[in-house]
């Protein structure tokens, strides 16, 4: 009863995009051998944003502080992407596609009421990833933005999702992401560049160690120590 009352007094979204949905969910039905890839890829597909970022924290090894810092600040940018589509989520309330549009056809099982619709936490994930990587790496992030692409699109096939919850996700995540990226790039390279010279070194750069003026004077005098 209560989850009913929920249902009730959430936004139904069928009205903004509703035909554009039925139109992708009629197209999942035409291709029943695609349901079950789409269905596997929306979920674990999330897993090829992580690897790109694990991709450009490697390649940040070889090119200094700044890049390292951006690398690093590329999961902290997209979880807190996906905290700030949560909070919108929750503020909007949107009844998910299966309740206010059954009449469709759905790969995907239909979640508690409670779990909302707008905007698409996978779709935010990926976008944010796209945002945090166009600092490091613009190829790095092409390629995310591919799977983005196809991330969104999975959402939507699955019928988990309207097309605008797709859309609010990219613009809730995109800014967001890259507001977080460059601030902690301005603010965290010190830290990461002293990091570089600890007990972290090899996680943070493959660069030579710097000799101090002290050890070159020793070595040209001949002194070991």
């Amino acid at each position: 009863m209560a989850a009913a009352a929920t249902a009730q007094l959430a936004l139904d979204g069928s009205g903004i995009d509703g035909s554009s949905f039925i139109s992708v969910t009629d197209f999942a039905r035409d291709t029943k051998w695609l349901n079950t890839p789409m269905e596997v890829w929306t979920n674990l597909g999330l897993g090829v944003f992580a690897i790109l970022m694990i991709a450009g924290w490697w390649t940040a090894r070889r090119r200094g502080p700044q890049a390292m810092t951006v690398a690093l600040a590329a999961p902290v940018a997209v979880l807190t992407a996906f905290a700030a589509a949560e909070v919108v989520k929750k503020l909007v309330a949107e009844v998910r596609p299966c309740r206010s549009v059954p009449h469709a056809y759905f790969v995907d099982t239909c979640p508690a009421p409670s779990d909302y619709a707008f905007p698409s936490g996978h779709a935010a994930v990926a976008a944010a990833t796209v945002a945090a990587l166009f600092l490091l790496d613009r190829r790095l992030s092409a390629v995310a933005a591919v799977f983005a692409v196809l991330e969104g699109f999975s959402r939507v096939y699955v019928g988990a999702h309207y097309p605008h919850d797709v859309l609010g996700s990219a613009a809730v995540a995109l800014p967001v992401a890259y507001l977080v990226s460059s601030a902690l790039r301005r603010w965290a390279t010190p830290l990461v560049g002293s990091l570089s010279h600890g007990p972290l070194r090899p996680w943070l750069t493959t660069g030579p160690i710097a000799t101090t003026a002290p050890d070159r004077q020793a070595v040209a005098a001949g002194d070991p120590h």
